[in-house]
């Protein structure tokens, strides 16, 4: 298993690899999905960064804004159903477990679901960020 990392340092994957510490700051209703599954999008922070995280079934009766959670095992990738962006979630092998309330300094920026990621050219199996372009001030 790896070791926890900042929420800066995700990058998308097809496994589940990742074990991180974050507040939950605000959390969206509950909606039905394909097949009657729930969930819900949340967005949470560490000291580094911010990211979507999407919980299902239970979990999103389980955890609220405020809690500090950790996550073991989780995904950053596609989601089926918020297919425009990356987001990180438990999947079916990862765990979610609150340990605390309230007490954590956190940063919401950046959004690591907001930069755009394209399959590195190099590699088919990983991701890379596309970098914005840099206008110059006198433009």
């Amino acid at each position: 298993m790896d070791g926890p990392i900042h929420l800066k340092d995700i990058i998308p994957a097809a496994q589940n690899n990742i074990n991180t510490t974050f507040i939950l700051l605000e959390k969206s209703r509950v909606k039905k999905n394909r097949g009657g599954s729930r969930s819900c999008m949340a967005l949470v922070a560490d000291e580094t960064a911010a990211v979507h995280f999407e919980l299902w079934g239970e979990d999103c009766d389980a955890f609220e804004e405020g809690d500090i959670v950790r996550l073991e095992k989780g995904i950053f990738s596609n989601s089926g159903d918020y297919n425009t962006m990356m987001v990180l979630r438990a999947g079916r092998r990862g765990s979610i477990k609150k340990i605390g309330e309230f007490t954590m300094a956190f940063v919401e920026t950046p959004n690591m679901s907001e930069i755009q990621w394209v399959v590195d050219p190099n590699n088919p199996k990983k991701y890379i960020r596309v970098e914005a372009a840099v206008l110059s001030p006198h433009s």
